[in-house]
């Protein structure tokens, strides 16, 4: 499979030519991935906890999305043996540092978003 030119599979070598920084984005690709990344910064969170912070992601896609980064090595599915039963999420080393890698997008962001309200 291709994304915008760049391969994502991960059955098919990756083109070593690719730009890293498309290569980091693309595994929180979509609308909801960078912020479960962020929800899920401070500590695991259970499903039902992540939909009620995020208005609008329904059940269907928050699983396929945190099935998608679990594959993608960004988080780490904790399922507990007790009834009900209890599922957490939580970011893994790997997951932590890509979100550390995001802080500074993160804070241009908030510039922009302060350019954008407050023009001079």
């Amino acid at each position: 499979m291709t994304k915008g030119g760049m391969v994502t599979s991960k059955r098919t070598a990756p083109d070593l030519e690719t730009c890293g920084v498309n290569v980091a984005l693309a595994v929180i690709d979509g609308k909801w991935k960078a912020s479960l990344l962020w929800l899920l910064e401070p500590g695991p969170r259970r499903p039902g906890e992540l939909r009620r912070r995020l208005p609008g992601l329904t059940e269907k896609v928050l699983a396929q999305a945190l099935r998608e980064m679990t594959e993608d090595g960004l988080v780490h599915r904790e399922v507990y043996d007790v009834l009900p039963p209890k599922t957490e999420y939580s970011l893994t080393t790997f997951g932590r540092e890509l979100a550390e890698a995001l802080t500074p997008l993160s804070d241009w962001g908030h510039r922009r978003l302060e350019r954008l309200t407050n023009p001079r």
